[in-house]
């Protein structure tokens, strides 16, 4: 029998995609809305520094542990009514964080609502996927694609704006209006596939899930706390690390050899899904780790909010929006999307090595304007492409377990971004203090005449000559410390932007040109 078709079009296409763009952007604006926030948490909870951080990492486990599952759950209990409990439940969480009374409550809080979070994201994409005709799937890859790259540059200026002008409870409040009316369009419109059947609880792979959440949950532990625990001097880390690798390999080895996989690995020996979930990671790698790096230099070096900070990026997130539409466009005339991918990657490349170029202590945001312009040139070049070669050739059940691979690579890819450059722009930073240091000799007369001049300022604000010697030699200690930074976020984006050149000639030479043009004519009905 032929399966189901999931094809809408008119209104109830419309109102299907609004609802899981905005579902996936709820979603992703949470992962990032918090950074904002965590001082006041702080103070409000009685928190230390270490037990904040965990109001981060419980929702990444969670996304990180759900992703993978996405698939089998909306199996086991219909996409619709699946989709409409994760809304649900991140709804509810969502009430639940604003109202925590101590930091365990909303760890625990913070970490459910990521169960139910990772699912919309995952999920969202296989409904917009299936929801368009296969020739006008390009557009819906970038529609769903918008929501996945506007998400993290919309959480920080709109989490500043709730707390500086309101408290951080609503930060979590305000999901609970969209949350509301997007369980009732899921419930009215959203449809499950025919091909989805709920399997009996004696082959429900549970040795699998377990394995999964050890692998999973283990690496992204390690990933998120390793710089913080000085990597490999932490036993919690290295058991942690084999804890990971044992967990994944047995995790392969049951999925492969188990009748029935919670998931299922071999959809990946489809070609374009295999090039689109290694580039989905890159991708994760690049973007949140360019996005990550901005943030922390406006703030650290040049004394930003976190809402200005956010605010910079915003001018190039809606270039991408403009984008968007117009490389679907050129996907559905035929151009091949080896060559978008690889001219991104180049955009990208330049984005980075201009961004190298200009990084100064008194950088402004007129600086950044149009180099940020060209990342979001590259990133529309880049993003729906992959996106849309990485589901292209597969059909059924195989779209949401595709979708959950590409949706697991990249958040796992901007996973391993943060951390190997949190971990780079540390150690890279004691490389350049220590060349810094080496070139000043404190017998040199021109380090003697700036420290003299120094002391002398402060000498005229009532310091005596001792404490005013001692206060010149500190600030040029922080001086050292502050250009030593500096050169490190440098070497990051040059570095960032090396990796994406370097793919270039892979992605030409093992993507394969498909010769389909799509009639745009027969592709609007």
């Amino acid at each position: 029998m032929q399966a189901q078709s999931l094809v809408e079009y008119g209104p109830r296409r419309i109102i299907i995609t609004i609802t899981a763009v905005f579902c996936a952007l709820l979603e992703i604006i949470d992962t990032t809305i918090v950074n904002v926030a965590l001082n006041d948490m702080r103070g409000n909870l009685g928190a230390t520094l270490n037990e904040i951080s965990w109001v981060i990492t419980a929702y990444s486990l969670a996304n990180v542990i759900i992703v993978p599952m996405t698939s089998w759950l909306s199996q086991q209990f219909g996409r619709r009514n699946y989709f409409a409990a994760s809304v649900v439940i991140f709804t509810i969480c969502s009430f639940l964080c604003g109202n925590a009374h101590n930091i365990w409550e909303l760890v625990i809080f913070r970490f459910i609502q990521g169960m139910g979070g990772g699912a919309l994201l995952v999920t969202s994409q296989t409904i917009i996927t299936e929801s368009w005709p296969t020739e006008k799937r390009a557009m819906a890859q970038a529609i769903y694609t918008l929501g996945v790259i506007v998400g993290p540059t919309l959480g920080p200026p709109l989490g500043g704006y709730i707390v500086d002008n309101f408290s951080w409870p609503f930060i979590f409040y305000i999901n609970i209006p969209v949350g509301i009316i997007a369980t009732l369009l899921t419930l009215q419109y959203v449809r499950s596939p025919q091909y989805e059947e709920k399997r009996p609880a004696s082959q429900v792979d549970w040795w699998g899930i377990g394995l999964l959440t050890v692998g999973i949950s283990s690496l992204q532990y390690v990933l998120e706390k390793g710089q913080e625990d000085d990597w490999f001097s932490s036993t919690a880390i290295i058991v942690l690390c084999v804890a990971a690798f044992l967990g994944l390999f047995l995790f392969i080895w049951r999925e492969l050899s188990y009748k029935y996989p919670i998931v299922n690995l071999r959809v990946l020996k489809n070609g374009n899904l295999r090039i689109g979930v290694l580039l989905s990671f890159i991708m994760g790698l690049g973007l949140f780790g360019s996005t990550f790096v901005i943030p922390l230099y406006t703030q650290s070096l040049l004394g930003w909010t976190a809402q200005q900070s956010g605010m910079l990026q915003l001018p190039s997130t809606l270039f991408v929006a403009v984008m968007m539409p117009v490389v679907a466009i050129l996907i559905q005339k035929g151009i091949p999307q080896k060559y978008l991918i690889a001219v991104g990657m180049v955009i990208f490349f330049i984005y980075s090595y201009l961004s190298y170029t200009i990084l100064t202590p008194h950088t402004s945001s007129g600086d950044f304007f149009w180099i940020l312009i060209i990342r979001g040139f590259g990133l529309g070049l880049l993003s729906v492409p992959v996106s849309t070669m990485s589901l292209s050739t597969l059909k059924g059940p195989e779209i949401g377990q595709g979708a959950a691979f590409s949706g697991m690579m990249r958040q796992l890819g901007g996973s391993f971004g943060v951390a190997l450059i949190s971990t780079f722009v540390s150690r890279q930073t004691q490389v350049h203090r220590s060349t810094l240091v080496s070139h000043l000799n404190v017998n040199d007369i021109n380090v003697q005449q700036r420290v003299a001049s120094m002391a002398a300022g402060m000498r005229h604000n009532g310091l005596d000559s001792l404490t005013s010697r001692q206060t010149a030699y500190a600030m040029l200690d922080g001086a050292v410390n502050k250009q030593a930074t500096l050169l490190s976020y440098m070497d990051v984006f040059l570095w960032v932007g090396v990796m994406f050149l370097v793919c270039v000639p892979i992605v030409l030479i093992f993507i394969k040109t498909s010769k389909a043009k799509v009639n745009l004519a027969d592709a609007a009905h």
